[in-house]
């Protein structure tokens, strides 16, 4: 046999070798695939069976129930029903109810608001009347403080904001003087117009002049 047919008979046997090596693997892997399908076939049944269990111990359970311990879970479960349906209902009709005080304040804050020029009419009204009209004063004095008691009853407050310190949150300042005495720096010295506070909330800022 010649060096040629040798090396070609190695290689038929080497080839035959991997193959034969490839089909021992390809066999496993099926082998393997095949398990894993059992395993998890397994796992399914089992958790199919737990579940079966589950379900005919509750039904276990509800069945050795006397008639009273039935009455009184439907009646724990129908009154929990109950309770939160009446705390929902509840809720709502708070919310509706504040929602509702809301607008109204909302909607007399913006008559109110638009009422004040004629408060600050009276009031330059009230400084210009000529002393001997003594009578012409009392009346005037008399329409304001009624028309003062109406606003005052809906929630209107007038500020205080002579002498006080000055304040983002109440006062506008108009502009700045020097202070007619020191511990008047950094307050209001004098009220171009006056502020007001609507249910505790500022309807309209005051226009300050601060010291400085």
């Amino acid at each position: 046999m010649s060096k040629k047919d040798n090396k070609e008979q190695k290689d038929n046997l080497n080839e035959q070798a991997k193959n034969t090596e490839e089909n021992k693997e390809q066999e496993l892997s099926q082998n393997e695939q095949e398990q894993q399908a059992e395993e998890a076939k397994d796992q399914e049944g089992q958790q199919n069976t737990d579940e079966q269990k589950e379900t005919q111990n509750n039904d276990t359970k509800e069945s050795e129930k006397t008639p009273e311990q039935a009455w009184e879970d439907k009646y724990n479960e129908l009154n929990d029903k109950h309770l939160r349906l009446f705390s929902e209902f509840d809720n709502y009709r708070k919310r509706t109810m504040r929602e509702k005080s809301d607008l109204i304040k909302s909607a007399s804050a913006d008559l109110i608001k638009e009422m004040l020029p004629l408060i600050d009419d009276m009031e330059r009204a009230l400084e210009n009347i000529p002393e001997e009209q003594e009578e012409a004063r009392k009346g005037m004095e008399l329409i304001r403080d009624k028309f003062m008691k109406i606003l005052k009853q809906k929630g209107l407050k007038e500020m205080e904001s002579q002498g006080e310190e000055f304040d983002t949150d109440y006062h506008e300042a108009v502009t700045q003087i020097p202070a007619p005495e020191e511990d008047m720096k950094g307050k209001v010295v004098d009220v171009v117009e006056k502020g007001y506070i609507l249910n505790d909330k500022v309807l309209r800022f005051a226009k300050v002049v601060v010291g400085k």
